[in-house]
Order: C-alpha cells, then structure tokens, then sequence
C-alpha cells in the first residue's frame, strides 16, 4: 500500500514543515493538511480531502488554539465532532496515527490514548498537566525504548537509550487519582508504555531527566493495538546525525529520530 500520510495543522501548530520533510525523507508522500479541509464548505473543491485519501496520519507539535483550555483540547474537540467514526475506523483498519508533543496531547485530549478499547473514549482517561517546574522546558532528552514489540513505529529500537528533544510546557503524564497502580499495570501488561525518560547513564531519574514529572517517566505511549504512538519529545527534529552528537548505532548517518518515521512507511507498505 503506497504511504499517504497527512500532517494535520490548525492554528497555532507550527511542527508540521519539519514533520512533513521527515516522513518524505522515510519515502512517503506526506503533505501538511489543515482539519477544514476536511470539513468545510468554504475550502475551494482541489484543496478538498477525505481521510481515506490517506494511509496514515501525524499531528504535529505546536500549540494549536494557543493551548487554551487544556494543551490539544481545542484541536481534539474540532476533530471528534465531525471526523469521530472516520477516526474510529481509521484506528481499526490498521492503519498509523502518530502524535508528537502537541499530537500526543491531542490523542489524549481526543480518547484515542491509552486507547484500552476499539473506540474513542468519550472523556480522556488521561492528563498530559503542567510540568512540575511550572515552566516550559526545552532541551535534548534521554529515551529508554521500553515496547516489547507491540508498537509498530519502534521496530528494531530494542530497548535502546535514544536521544529527542523536548520543548513542553505540558508534558506530566498524569492517571486518575487513586488509580495510578492500576492504570501503570495495565499499560504494563498490554505493552503500551513505548518510552520512558532516563539519565545520560540509562538509569530512571527525576528533573531534570524527567523535564515534566511525569508518572513512572513515562514519555510514550501506544494503544492496544499498537497503531497510535503519542510521545512528548521530538523524533522530527533528530532525523541528521549531525543533529546531535551521541547516534552512534543509527544506520547510513541517520540520527534516532528517523526510524519512527522509517517503521511507519515500511509498516504502510506492508498493509
């Protein structure tokens, strides 16, 4: 199947260039799309698309509607109210949902993660709240690869320690209160939690390694099936080797960033 792959934008999102270079640089026919174009009666007929004029979908990072509400809530809310069931088949038809940074809060904010069922949940089981340093922070971060092999874009990662940039003023991973165990262990025993924040040594670590507080360092996570990825750091803006120093496992000069983007057009490829 040929790797269509959309990059969704509103106002406010200001990753998609970068995103949409990374998924061409991977060997897909990837273009910026804005959410009316779906939808809207005022978008001229050539501009107009439909979700199943695409194999895959991104939302990119950013801060769509100024983050107003909650970070992602707005962006969600236009979503779910007019492309809701395409979503849902979407999601159950196999194909790839990938959203970095302001994409994760969106599937979160959108009932699409943790994703435990078949369906968009009605409300968000989960929180991506304000760091706990109550600033925006922005530096290279520290991964470990923790998918046991359910997850479709970390193929080959291996439990490696790779390196993304965060920029996040809303990057806590936060559960129920009370329910905290429950929900760790079931994202435990399903294999969903894909990245988790380390030290330069690999070791589990607070601030600033953990850059926002999240619960059990978690930086990532899939759903059930393992076709919606939503991570806070950055894989777009490590594609190069020259992006940084420390890659010195990526193949051919790429940096860490390029297998997300590699797995999801080899994944497409093969549906």
């Amino acid at each position: 199947m040929e790797p269509r792959i959309a990059v969704l934008r509103i106002e406010g999102t200001n990753c998609e260039d970068e995103t949409v270079k990374a998924l061409k640089a991977a060997g897909a026919f990837a273009e910026a799309v804005h959410l009316k174009q779906f939808y809207s009666d005022m978008i001229k007929e050539s501009e107009k698309r439909k979700i199943t004029d695409y194999t895959g979908i991104v939302i990119p990072g950013g801060f769509s509607a100024g983050d107003y509400v909650r970070a992602g809530a707005i962006f969600s809310a236009r979503m779910k109210s007019v492309l809701k069931r395409d979503l849902e088949e979407f999601i159950n038809n196999d194909f790839p949902i990938l959203g970095i940074c302001n994409g994760f809060q969106v599937l979160v904010e959108l009932g699409a993660l943790p994703g435990f069922e078949d369906k968009l949940s009605e409300k968000p089981e989960i929180v991506l709240a304000i760091n706990n340093s109550n600033r925006f922070e922005c530096r290279m971060s520290y991964l470990r690869h923790e998918n046991r092999g359910k997850c479709m874009f970390t193929k080959g990662l291996d439990n490696r320690v790779v390196v993304y940039p965060v920029a996040h003023a809303e990057g806590k991973v936060v559960f129920p209160k009370g329910m905290e165990g429950i929900y760790i262990d079931r994202l435990v025993e399903n294999d969903q939690i894909v990245f988790r924040y380390v030290d330069e040594n690999g070791d589990y670590a607070g601030y600033p390694w953990n850059p926002n507080g999240s619960i059990y360092n978690i930086a990532g996570i899939c759903n059930a099936k393992g076709n919606v990825l939503g991570l806070m750091p950055h894989p777009e803006r490590v594609m190069h080797e020259w992006s940084y120093l420390d890659c010195e496992w990526s193949p051919e000069g790429h940096g860490d960033g390029w297998i997300i983007f590699k797995n999801m057009v080899d994944y497409i490829e093969k549906l």
